[in-house]
Parts: C-alpha cells; sequence; structure tokens
C-alpha cells in the first residue's frame, strides 16, 4: 500500500485524500503570514487616520508579538494533550474575534486588543505541523511541511500584495481587518470539513505555573527589544524590562528543571541538536527580516535620496517582492524530496548558500531593479528552504506527544529572531542624512547582516550534527547512523 493509501487509511469520516487536509493546512500558514505582514504596512495609515503618533501606533505591532510570546508555548501544549483540531478552530475563532474588533474600532486602545487577540495567530502553525504528523505516514510527511513553509513565506509576499491593493485611493485600515475576517471564515470552514477529530493518545496536564512564568519572561524582553529604539536604550524603561525578563526566565527554568510535567522539558530544550536548531531558527528568522525590511524601505526611498527607486507600497510588494515569494515557494513544493534524501541538515546548509550571496547582492549591487529582485529571489530561495528543513530537524529530536510544544518553541525562535532584527533595522535607519533620509550606508550594513546570519546558521548546522565518538553502544550508533542517513 502506497504512502498516499496508507493516509488515506488513516483518516475517519474526514477527507479521504490527504492533500485535502495538506491543502487545508496551508489556508491555515497563510493566514499567519497575511496577519503577520498586512497590517505592517499600513501603520502610517493607521496613526492619521486614529490621530495618533506613529510610535503609539506601533504597539499594534508590539502587542501582537507579546501576545504571541505569551501564548504560543501555552496552546501548543494544549495541542498536544487535547483534540487538535478542537484547539486549532478555537484559536481561529479568537484570531476571528480580533480581525472583527479590529474592522468595526476606531479607538488605538481597542485596536491593540485586536492585535492582541490576532497574537494567537501565531500557534496555527506549529499546531499544523502536529496534525500533519498525526495524520500523514513519514514518506508523506517531509513534503507536506515543506509545501507549509514554503506557504508561510509566500503568504508574506501575498499580505504585502493584497494590502497594497485594498489601500489604493483614501482607504481606511478598516479594509485589512474586513478581508482578514472574510479569509478567517473561509479557513474555520475548510478546517470544519476537511480536518479529521482525532481523540489525543498523550496523556498529562498543563503546567499553568511553567506558561506564566514563560510568558513572564519573554514579554519583558521582547517589549525591551521591540520598544527600546523609542524609549531608547538607555531609558530607565527599557533597561528595567530586560532586567525582569531575564530574571523571570531565570526562576522559570528552575521551575521547569524541577516539575514534574513541565510546559517546555529543559532535557528537550538543552538536547544539543535541539538548541543548535532553535538558535539557527533564530538567525533564520532575523535574515527574513533583514531582507524583509532592507528592501523594502531601500527601494520605498525617493530618488533624491541618492539611492531609492521612489516605490509606492504597492510597487514595492509586486514589483519586487512578490518574484521572491513565488520562488520561494515553488522551491518550497520541490524541497521536500531533497529533505527525504539528502537530509534537513544539508538542505539547510544549501540554503544558506544560496542567501549568503543573495545578501551580498543587495549589499554591493543594488543600483538597478534586477539587482533588488535577483538578490531578493536568491534569499526567499534560503527562508523557504530553512523554514522547510528547521521544523523536519525539531520533529526529529521529539517524541510525538511534544510536537506541539517544540515546534511552538521553535516557532518563538523565529518571532525573537525577527525582533532583533527589527530593532537593529531600526537603530541603523535612524541614522539620517543631510537630507533627512535614512543613509545608504545603513541599508548596506543591513544586508550585510543578513549575510552573517546565513553565515551563522550554517555553522549551527554543522555544529549540530550527532557526535559518533561520543555514542557507547552498537545500538546508539546504529540509531544514529540511521538518523543521519533520514535527517542528513
Amino acid at each position: 500500500m502506497s504512502g498516499i493509501d496508507l493516509a488515506a487509511a488513516r483518516f475517519g469520516r474526514g477527507t479521504r485524500n490527504p492533500w485535502v487536509l495538506i491543502a487545508t493546512m496551508c489556508l491555515v500558514a497563510l493566514t499567519v503570514a497575511v496577519l503577520q505582514t498586512g497590517v505592517v504596512p499600513v501603520l502610517g495609515v493607521m496613526a492619521r487616520q486614529l490621530q495618533v503618533s506613529g510610535a503609539a501606533v506601533s504597539w499594534a505591532v508590539t502587542a501582537n508579538l507579546l501576545a504571541a510570546a505569551a501564548t504560543t508555548p501555552l496552546i501548543g501544549r494544549l495541542a498536544d494533550l487535547n483534540v487538535k483540531k478542537q484547539v486549532l478552530l478555537a484559536v481561529l475563532v479568537i484570531v476571528l474575534a480580533g480581525s472583527v474588533l479590529g474592522a468595526t474600532t476606531s479607538s488605538l486602545p481597542l485596536l491593540i486588543l485586536a492585535r492582541v487577540l490576532q497574537g494567537a495567530s501565531f500557534s496555527l502553525y506549529p499546531i499544523g505541523i502536529s496534525i500533519l504528523r498525526e495524520e500523514l505516514p513519514d514518506d508523506l510527511l517531509m513534503r507536506a511541511m515543506a509545501v507549509l513553509s514554503g506557504v508561510l513565506g509566500f503568504g508574506g509576499g501575498v499580505g504585502l500584495v493584497i494590502t497594497g491593493v485594498l489601500m489604493r485611493g483614501d482607504a481606511t485600515y478598516h479594509r485589512v481587518f474586513w478581508f482578514t475576517c472574510a479569509f478567517l471564515l473561509v479557513v474555520i470552514a475548510a478546517v470544519l470539513a476537511f480536518v479529521p477529530r482525532r481523540t489525543p493518545s498523550s496523556t498529562g496536564s498543563v503546567d499553568w505555573v511553567g506558561a506564566i512564568g514563560l510568558a513572564a519572561g519573554l514579554s519583558p524582553l521582547l517589549l525591551a527589544v521591540t520598544q527600546g529604539n523609542v524609549w531608547g536604550w538607555t531609558n530607565p524603561r527599557t533597561i528595567t524590562a530586560a532586567i525582569l525578563g531575564a530574571v523571570a526566565l531565570v526562576l522559570w527554568w528552575r521551575w521547569e528543571a524541577r516539575c514534574a510535567e513541565p510546559l517546555v522539558s529543559i532535557d528537550m530544550l538543552t538536547r544539543r541538536p535541539l538548541l543548535l536548531t532553535n538558535l539557527a531558527t533564530v538567525a533564520v528568522g532575523m535574515g527574513l527580516y533583514f531582507g524583509f525590511i532592507g528592501l523594502t524601505g531601500f527601494v520605498q526611498a525617493p530618488t533624491e535620496s541618492g539611492y531609492g527607486f521612489g516605490a509606492t507600497v504597492l510597487q514595492a510588494s509586486t514589483v519586487y517582492l512578490f518574484p521572491g515569494a513565488l520562488a520561494g515557494f515553488f522551491t518550497a513544493l520541490i524541497s521536500g524530496r531533497y529533505i527525504d534524501r539528502y537530509g534537513a541538515r544539508r538542505v539547510l546548509a544549501a540554503g544558506t548558500i544560496t542567501g549568503i550571496p543573495g545578501f551580498a547582492m543587495l549589499a554591493v549591487a543594488h543600483s538597478t531593479t534586477f539587482q533588488m529582485i535577483a538578490g531578493i529571489i536568491l534569499i526567499n530561495i534560503y527562508i523557504s528552504l530553512a523554514y522547510g528543513a528547521l521544523p523536519a530537524l525539531v520533529i526529529a529530536e521529539v517524541d510525538p506527544s511534544e510536537t506541539g510544544v517544540a515546534t511552538s518553541v521553535n516557532a518563538i525562535a523565529r518571532t525573537v529572531g525577527g525582533s532583533i532584527a527589527t530593532a537593529i533595522v531600526a537603530v541603523l535607519l535612524s541614522r539620517h542624512s543631510p537630507g533627512g533620509f535614512p543613509t545608504e550606508r545603513s541599508y548596506i550594513v543591513i544586508f550585510a547582516l543578513g549575510a552573517f546570519t546565513a553565515a551563522l546558521t550554517l555553522l549551527l548546522m554543522v555544529a549540530s550534527r550527532p557526535r559518533l565518538r561520543n555514542l557507547e553502544t552498537i545500538d546508539d550508533l546504529t540509531s544514529s547512523r540511521a538518523m543521519n542517513r533520514e535527517w542528513g
């Protein structure tokens, strides 16, 4: 019986075709991507229409990230212990409520609350990975995860294009939220129709103290990172938030180490391959934002700055970003086969070898549209391969009962990387030339940092390979060789 037939046989009264399930999970992943990128281009419009400062409206992004950091690992654990379909639907309903609130309010506090509710969307991708692992055979799982990861990267470009189209003329920011409402209704209908309801095989309880402690640690740290450039990096608020976050994480670590059923196993976190994979994810998240924010700002800079193309939001997304997103998507469609054949580490290493010259090209050759598009295509191929390989490396190191929380931690690592990169970009672009524009040198540094993070990812992947000399038994040696063949 083929892998697809085996997968079909495992479904109950749900879909008979596993690719229908994969397509449904792709819609879920697309939701995550659109919600992450769709609001960013309209922050200026929000500030103007709400008659508030740019610093005030930036909380629409900051609150979203804080909510994601606080809830994603907890929701991942809930998905491990309960019916995943029910958890997925509950999250989608919460995100829908946030979208409705954002579409109907003209109050900044309520808009921030809407973005807090939408922050739950970050957990959708880990839940999707958990469902695929539960429902699909191994020979189909890698291809499915690669496609899902490709949609996650492709969806960012799609979100920008949709936002650009919706915001033409004198449109209000409410259009973006109304679009997400309509899209979420479609996703909820697809989940109801095509995702099987499977009784969970995992047992245990939720470590609520650990969930609160992790949120209390990550949230202040992310707050310091995202608001540091607004408050000032030496401002008492920034320093206090960073210290509180660090202390809370230390206390959380000690609690988890002693807890019988921790939210996140410390043994899992400190397992060398998984630790290095999560660090590589931070680097990949930084690279994504160095490329995305750097290129968007560069091409939108007015021509009188001496280096920009004067592109509008719509032009930046359709002319410059969308070709890269499309290349990344098609790369993801075929990457699963290469992960199966050569291993996730080798595929990720190949991706970094593509990303380094892509960033380097943007740093040294950025005077024509062709150069910008070529550079971002190479970067998107790297990000797409990384997004496909990293989840494979994570689930190779954890039991099925830990898939949700392990992939949630990995998703948070990507968010932390993006937040750090955003803060660095904000600092660099605050250095203006005499004409009042960010300097060209600042963008060169941004792209060079992208190349550095890609090189760092490569080094981490090399270091994460199992060390056969440390194995003590023949069984361990055989197991490790099998893992090397399967995962690279």
